[in-house]
Formats: C-alpha cells, sequence, structure tokens
C-alpha cells in the first residue's frame, strides 16, 4: 500500500522550530539546529506541518510503504548522528513502543564496531529521567499525557449532590468511526458531529448543545490506527451520505488536531462543498474556539 510521508529539505531548514508544536504526533524535534523527523511511525502524513515551515522546506511524498521496520529506520539515524538516534529511542520509549525500542537497541549493539558514538552513552541518554524536558511540548512527549487535576466547578460535598436526569441525544449506533457504515439511513442529509474521544467526557453539556440533532461518529486521531480508511469514510459521508453540515469537535490538546487536519482533508478531495465547523475545548470543558474553517 502506499502511504504519505513528510519529506524535509534540510538545505532550506533553518532550525526555527515553527513546525514543531504543529506536527500533532509529537514525530518532529530540533536537533543540531534542523527539524528531524525522529520517527516515522508517528508521522500519519496529513501534513499539518507544512503549512507552519516559512521556508517551504516541508513536503509530503507518496511511496510504497512496507510494514514498519526498526532496523531500517535505525540505518537512517545512525547516520544523522548521536543526538538523533537518542530523540528516535526516547521517541519509542515515551509512546511503549517496547518492541520497536528493543529492536533498535539490538541494531545498535549489533553494529557498534562502525557506529561514531558508543551504545552505553545511548542507553544512558535513552534512560535518563528529564523532568524539564518531559514539561515541554517540544521535549519529545506529547502534552496530552500531561497529568493535570483541578477541580469541577460546582462541585458539592459528598451526599449532597445535585443530580438532574438527562436525556441521551444519541440517534445511533455505532459512533466509532471503523464501525460506522456511512451509507446508514442516519446520516443521509444529516448534521454531522465527528468527535474526538475525550471531548465528550470533558463538555458538561455534551448531549445538549452538541449532539442534539446531529448524527455522530468519534475517533482519536493519536491512539487509532488505519486512517486512511477513516479518510475514506468520511469522504463517503460528503459526497455519497450528503451530509449538510460538519462539526469537528476537539480539546485543546496538539494530538487532537489531526482529527480536524482529516476532516478538513476530506472535505478538500471531495466533489461536493461542505461546511465545516472547527470547535475547540479546554481540558476543564470550555470552549475555547469555535469558527468555520
Amino acid at each position: 500500500m502506499k502511504r504519505d510521508i513528510i519529506k524535509i529539505d534540510e538545505d532550506k531548514c533553518t532550525g526555527c522550530g515553527d513546525c514543531v508544536p504543529n506536527c500533532h504526533e509529537g514525530a518532529l524535534q530540533i536537533i543540531d539546529g534542523k527539524v528531524r523527523l525522529v520517527s516515522e511511525l508517528m508521522c500519519d502524513g496529513l501534513g499539518a506541518c507544512i503549512g507552519h515551515c516559512p521556508e517551504g522546506a516541508i513536503t509530503i511524498e507518496q511511496r510504497e510503504a512496507e510494514p514498519y521496520d526498526e532496523l531500517k529506520v535505525m540505518e537512517i539515524m545512525v547516520g544523522k548522528g548521536f543526538n538523533t538516534v537518542v530523540a528516535h529511542l526516547r521517541h519509542l520509549k515515551e509512546h511503549n513502543e517496547t518492541f520497536y525500542l528493543k529492536q533498535g537497541m539490538g541494531y545498535l549493539i549489533e553494529n557498534e564496531s562502525r557506529l561514531s558514538f558508543k551504545v552505553q552513552d545511548v542507553k544512558d541518554a535513552v534512560h535518563q529521567i528529564d523532568n524539564a524536558a518531559k514539561a515541554s511540548s517540544c521535549g519529545g512527549g506529547c502534552p496530552g499525557s500531561q497529568t493535570v487535576v483541578f477541580d469541577p466547578v460546582g462541585l458539592r460535598p459528598m451526599g449532597q449532590e445535585q443530580v438532574v436526569p438527562a436525556a441521551s441525544q444519541l440517534r445511533q449506533w455505532p459512533v466509532q468511526l471503523h464501525l460506522i457504515n456511512p451509507s446508514a439511513v442516519y446520516f443521509q442529509g444529516s448534521d454531522l458531529l465527528v468527535a474526538s474521544d475525550c471531548s465528550a467526557f470533558s463538555l458538561g453539556d455534551f448531549h445538549s448543545n452538541w449532539l442534539k440533532n446531529r448524527s455522530l461518529v468519534i475517533a482519536c486521531p493519536k491512539l487509532d490506527q488505519g486512517k486512511e480508511i477513516y479518510l475514506k469514510k468520511l469522504m463517503d459521508l460528503i459526497d455519497q451520505s450528503k451530509v449538510n453540515t460538519i462539526t469537528v469537535l476537539i480539546m485543546e490538546v496538539p494530538c487532537c488536531g489531526g482529527l480536524l487536519q482529516l476532516v478538513q482533508m476530506a472535505a478538500q478531495r471531495s466533489a461536493r462543498k461542505v461546511p465545516v465547523k472547527a470547535v475547540t475545548v479546554s481540558i476543564k470543558g470550555e470552549i475555547l474556539d469555535e469558527q468555520w474553517v
């Protein structure tokens, strides 16, 4: 199968870093003064970073994509030096890709004689605990994975809660984008809500103000696989089911923006034109931004 992968022209790249926070999968980092794709594994090929490069150094190339091969990736990484190798392996570690991390370290051990650095130095750097780096959105970890604790507004002492029953506004089942049938009757001519998995849990009025009178699909741009399937289904919803409008409900965390990018790509590639509204929700359930895009 073919898939899209970003390509960085290192001659044009100035290392400004504008693209880094706009890579929703956290696959870009500044290493040795240049932006590097530190993990092809996490690049979804949606190109959210492209418009944020003032030098035009980032493009998308389409190529035949074999099953992910950590050994081949490591061959590329070692040529870019110690810092890039460490960043790549840290990236795998932070995303719990244990199998690929072990493969990568195994490659280094097996080829240590031809490396320009020591494997033990790589191990020490990869496993080093750096709280400051983890707290930074550009340090390789996803800000959407950081732990945040806050008090819900109006929370009452236990035993004094006021329970107000509310009717569900869900009109159909299933709702997960992988499982839905775009040609189902309840999608025909409907106003479609495309919601990130977490948004309903953040919004107290999700059913009454957002789901009411809309058909629903949910997805997670960070954890879900098969985004090319998502793209095809969204295009079918636009062209075949002729949805009337699309509202995209996403969280404020960077990784969630990939869902909006996916909907916008589907809208651009579809024969029909359909209005798309983007709504960004804070982790405290506040509407941060709402606009037609």
